[in-house]
């Protein structure tokens, strides 16, 4: 009789083969692979599949609204103390401020020490800026800036519903049924997920079919010091922060990867606002800190970007060779301080910033805009990532100085 012994290192090659076609991550990475080929070799249908990443990130929207109010309601609600709220929005207010003016002092310094701007501009691409230089002539407006904002009205409404249940006399009742419905939104945000993929892939073939990678080549200095300084700013910057707190900033990166490649297929970090919603309390941070932080963060923390609108300025100051003064430079760090928050929530938000920012300064041509039009949907997956990021230590930061971190081994978490 013949007896089969079974091969040890077989079932561990099946295992590990199970565990790779089985993780998202590795769909998503295959997919956004597949989206820069279509694009590359197939232009046409490349650009026929923007419509998949529209979608997806559309479906993802639907989740935003819901979350963010179901997360902040009962975030508050659970917490029974108002004064908490004030200061949890003062510390996120006061953090994002200093790191995003950090941001800011890094780009320009970057930007300053390897002269990005410093090339031959009869090579580049001269794109129409002027649906943005157009629009820098409106002064900023705050109010413009919240109507616009889906995110932050949300987060207003959901403040004041959560302080006004604590006064509410069926207040457990109707905890009751905000959680019943919490758990059935984020059981349909699991299986949206699943088509992360698809959105990766239809956004990626877009970029690359539309844009073309050859247009990186005349600004490919602008583009090496803009992934420089994002790298710069969350190995060092970031990393720091969170050494401070005995977090490794790579144990974070592995924890959230999935939500990484989303936002570098999507071009958006807006893609994986639910799920890093999620992935934050699962992590141990506080459900009223997670509802508070990540929400205001989308929109006043937007590291990524404050790095690209200074750096920005300063390329189009050294390509028409005009010279900035030490204090011509800090005028551009304040000015972007205040104006940089108006960069979310509008598509090409950005560009009107940077429109408003070199029209205050009056010595820097708006019309250089139309150089960085071809390459910006390149740097867009840098700053969305960076933005996504910087907001999640944000998070975890504002947890540990309110003691509502629960201490957990990220290593097994990773492995989840």
């Amino acid at each position: 009789m013949n007896i089969t012994i079974p091969n040890p290192s077989s079932k561990a090659k099946k295992s590990l083969f199970r565990t790779v076609v089985t993780n998202l991550t590795f769909w998503v990475l295959i997919a956004i692979i597949s989206g820069v080929l279509l694009g590359h070799f197939s232009p046409e249908n490349g650009v026929k599949m923007e419509f998949l990443g529209k979608k997806f990130i559309q479906l993802i929207s639907l989740f935003i609204g819901p979350i963010i109010f179901l997360t902040i309601v009962l975030g508050i609600s659970g917490m029974g103390n108002l004064k908490k709220v004030g200061r949890i929005g003062v510390k996120a207010l006061t953090y994002f401020e200093v790191v995003s003016t950090v941001a800011l002092a890094i780009g320009v310094a970057v930007a300053y020490l390897f002269k990005p701007g410093k090339i031959d501009k009869s090579g580049l691409t001269f794109g129409d800026a002027s649906q943005y230089t157009n629009g820098a002539a409106k002064d900023f407006s705050w109010l413009q800036f919240f109507l616009s904002n889906f995110t932050l009205q949300v987060l207003l409404a959901a403040i004041i519903c959560g302080i006004a249940l604590n006064f509410y006399q069926k207040r457990e009742q109707t905890i009751l049924v905000l959680e019943r419905f919490s758990k059935v939104v984020f059981f349909g945000l699991k299986y949206v997920m699943y088509l992360a993929p698809i959105g990766a892939f239809g956004g990626m073939a877009y970029t690359i079919g539309k844009f073309g990678l050859a247009t990186l080549i005349p600004l490919g200095k602008l583009m090496l010091c803009v992934y420089l300084t994002m790298a710069l700013f969350v190995f060092l910057v970031l990393g720091s922060i969170l050494k401070y707190y005995k977090i490794s900033i790579l144990s974070i990166l592995k924890y959230i990867k999935e939500e990484l490649l989303l936002v570098l297929g999507t071009s958006s970090s807006e893609a994986a606002l639910p799920s890093i919603m999620v992935k934050l309390e699962r992590m141990g941070c506080s459900k009223s800190v997670v509802g508070l932080v990540i929400p205001t963060g989308y929109s006043f923390n937007l590291d990524g970007t404050s790095i690209y609108l200074s750096m920005s300025v300063l390329f189009i100051a050294q390509l028409y060779d005009v010279h900035l003064s030490f204090f011509e430079i800090l005028t551009v760090i304040g000015i972007l301080m205040i104006t940089s928050k108006g960069a979310a929530g509008v598509t090409g938000s950005g560009f009107i910033v940077l429109a408003s920012t070199l029209t205050a300064l009056h010595k820097i041509p708006v019309e250089g805009l139309a150089f960085l039009l071809g390459v910006d949907k390149f740097m867009s997956e840098a700053r969305a990532i960076t933005n996504l990021i910087g907001n999640t230590v944000a998070t975890i930061i504002i947890s540990k100085t309110e003691r509502d971190f629960t201490d957990l081994d990220l290593s097994n978490k990773v492995a989840e």
